[in-house]
């Protein structure tokens, strides 16, 4: 138990955070990754990266256990900017979830 303390407290004090190119080869590299879009439902619906999994942020306590069911399993939050998807990935960590990466810059990081 001390040991998986240690972990989540010296990775939080790093916050783990990939590129758009990095999240790619992750994605590609583990076929059962999720990459995690925490917009709103509407935002999602605008438009999103293909494969992606809409769970809002405001739901993500309610909803995770449910859709997200493995702890270990690899996880790339994002949003449009990089800031709902950063507080996600605490949320998530909180929770018990061991390797959350967040997608720096969201997803404007992409189109720049």
């Amino acid at each position: 138990m001390l040991e998986r303390i240690k972990r989540i407290f010296y990775r939080s004090m790093s916050r783990q955070e990939v590129n758009y190119c990095q999240a790619k080869q992750m994605l590609i590299q583990n076929p059962n990754a999720i990459l995690l879009d925490v917009r709103s439902k509407q935002e999602y619906e605008e438009g999103h990266l293909s494969g992606s999994i809409s769970l809002c942020l405001y739901d993500i306590d309610k909803q995770a256990n449910k859709i997200l069911p493995d702890k270990e399993q690899t996880i790339i939050t994002c949003c449009s900017s990089g800031g709902r998807s950063k507080e996600a990935q605490e949320i998530l960590e909180t929770m018990g979830y061991e390797n959350v990466y967040n997608l720096k810059g969201g997803l404007d990081s992409i189109n720049n």
